[in-house]
This record gives structure tokens, sequence and C-alpha cells, in this order.
């Protein structure tokens, strides 16, 4: 699956320049890796430095510890390693996201990891990239994911909880706790000013966005409101982990919902056994990938996590030389 004068080539450990001897989000620890964001299938403990977007530098070294030696670097500054020249460009996918941008000899590669085209106020918009080898994301690579404006399922979250109050049920509403959680409450922010409740994982993560002067609703956790509080009529953020578990039972009439691009497919909800579900996602929908492919202006396009096969049939069929790129990145969507 590789062509003579790639830049960035597959190897064990991930993701591998030659040129500059460095990986890029490895999934075993190297000496040098460069993290295009700080969720977990990306940013890994283990390796000898790091290198990441300076905004979501505190991110990593919450993901990846205080002993880890972290680089940060700016959005679009040059820096060298080896004799490649890398930058770090928005990928619009979560506070601190990145593509990687690699020259080497006469060729550009740029990897995206993580991306989304739709306008998000918690993080820089996605900077459209020219380049000869584009390694892209696939996440959500078929026709049927096609993302509604999410203003609009904001309002849908807002209306849900506003039916929970007037039944003084609990609104639980499960999403990831770095991204998505963040987006809700910054959506949210523009349409109400009242205060949610968050699950504990969730609440370090969201005082790094604050703190990054990212605007979103006040506040405060679970676990410190006072003994007997019933939650009618609350909203509360969960982590998906937390269904089911012991700290559910706090919450004695309670209605759930799912914030996911999966819940694109009604028969994902029912599975999932929640009474709403919410199509947001901090990925490209099957458009936003078409069309950043073509923005590149790469006649090289290798894709990785998800659903690739569709993505690279379409893409052979348009005179592109694509193919699928095996990872072990994927998770947060």
């Amino acid at each position: 699956m590789r062509a003579a004068s790639d830049p960035v080539i597959l190897r064990p450990e991930g993701l591998y320049c030659p040129a500059g001897d460095f990986h890029i989000d490895p999934w075993l620890p190297v000496p040098r890796a460069v993290i295009t964001h700080a969720h977990g299938d990306h940013a890994r403990v283990g390796s000898g430095e790091y290198y990441g977007a300076a905004v979501g530098i505190a991110l990593l070294r919450a993901r990846l510890g205080p002993e880890a030696t972290l680089r940060p670097v700016d959005y679009g500054e040059p820096f060298e390693l080896g004799a490649a020249r890398v930058s770090l460009h928005p990928a619009g996918h979560i506070l601190g996201s990145a593509q990687v941008r690699i020259e080497s000899g006469d060729r550009v590669c740029v990897v995206s990891g993580d991306y989304k085209r739709d306008p998000d106020p918690t993080c820089a918009p996605f900077e459209p990239l020219r380049c000869d080898v584009f390694i892209t994301e696939a996440t959500f690579g078929l026709p049927i994911y096609r993302w509604r404006p999410t203003p609009q399922v904001a309002q849908e979250v807002l209306d849900w909880w506003d039916e929970c109050r007037a039944e003084e049920s609990t609104a639980v509403l499960f999403c990831y706790a770095l991204g998505k959680a963040q987006r809700l409450l910054a959506e949210l922010a523009r349409l109400t000013d009242r205060r949610v409740l968050l699950h504990g994982a969730m609440a370090p993560l969201v005082e790094i966005y604050r703190d990054a002067g990212v605007r979103m609703l006040p506040t405060e956790a679970v676990i410190e409101q006072a003994r007997g509080t019933r939650f009618g009529g609350e909203l509360v953020l969960a982590p998906p982990s937390a269904a089911g578990s012991m700290w559910m039972r706090r919450f004695r009439r309670l209605s759930t919902g799912f914030a996911s691009g999966w819940m694109q497919v009604r028969g994902n909800r029912r599975r999932r056994g929640h009474d709403r579900g919410f199509v947001v996602s901090d990925h490209a929908d099957w458009p936003a990938l078409l069309r950043t492919v073509e923005q590149t202006g790469a006649r090289r396009v290798l894709a990785t996590h998800g659903n690739t096969d569709a993505l690279v049939h379409v893409l052979c069929d348009a005179g592109y030389d694509a193919q699928a790129l095996r990872t072990e990145l994927g998770g947060e969507n």
C-alpha cells in the first residue's frame, strides 16, 4: 500500500515520516511523536517527546500526565524535524486539533487526523491545505452520513430538556467527555443561560476549555450536589460508560439521550436503549470528506479508520490514486 515517494509510511508503531524520523499519533511508544489531538486513540503515553498544537497543550497534559515532555507549536508555524519541514494547522475536530503538514524533498503530505468542516464555537475551523498526498480519516465515510446544522440540533436538545423540566424528570444526555460535551455546552449557551450538571469525568476537561476562553453554560459536578437532591428538571451530561452504572441510580425519574453521529442511523438509538438520539458529530460527513479531498488538490489519497472502502471506491472511480490504510486509530465520534 506504499508508493516509493510517500513522505509518510506505515510502521508497526504507527504512521512514520522517514525524512523527519518521527511518528504521527503512534499507538506504541516512540522517541518522537507529533500528535494531532488529545483523544486517547491518538495521544498515548510512553513516547519520548510530543509535539502538539499550543492551544491544545493543556488537554495533552491532562491525557499524557505530568511527566510527559511536550513541545507546543503554534498553528501555521513551521519547524524542522530532521530533513522534514513540519507545520500544524487547524482540523476543526476539538480544541487544539491539528492537521500535520510535511514537506519532504519536492513532496507535500498532509495527515488530517480527525476533522470536521461544520462550524464549532469551541475550536478553530478546519484549514484546507494543498498537498500531493492526503491521509484522511473516514469515520463516517458512507453517503448516509450528512449532518444537519448543529444549532438546530442544540434547539432539539433544549426542547427535550424543557419537556423533562415540565415532567420533573432528569434529562441525562450521554456524550463523549472531550469535545462533544464542550461543544454541546457552547451551542446551548447561545439559547439559554441555565446551569448544567456534569459527570465527574467531564468536569476537569470542561474547565480546560473554559480556561482557553470558550464560552459555555455554567456547570457543576453532580457529586457536588447535596445529599438527597432529586435532580428533577436538570440536564446532566455523562460519558457513555456511565450508562447502566451505579452512578445512574441517584436519578429516580429520568429520560436518556445520546449525542453522536451514529444517531443518524435510527436503529442505533434503539439498540443502545435511549429515549432520544441527537445527531452531533465532530467528524466530517460524506459530502465534507469528498469536498476536502478535492480542495487539497492531492491525487494520492490514503483513507484510514472508519468506512474506508466506500470512500476509496468513489475516489478511484473519480481518477484518484486512492487506497485504504489500516491503522489502530478510531474511537470518539
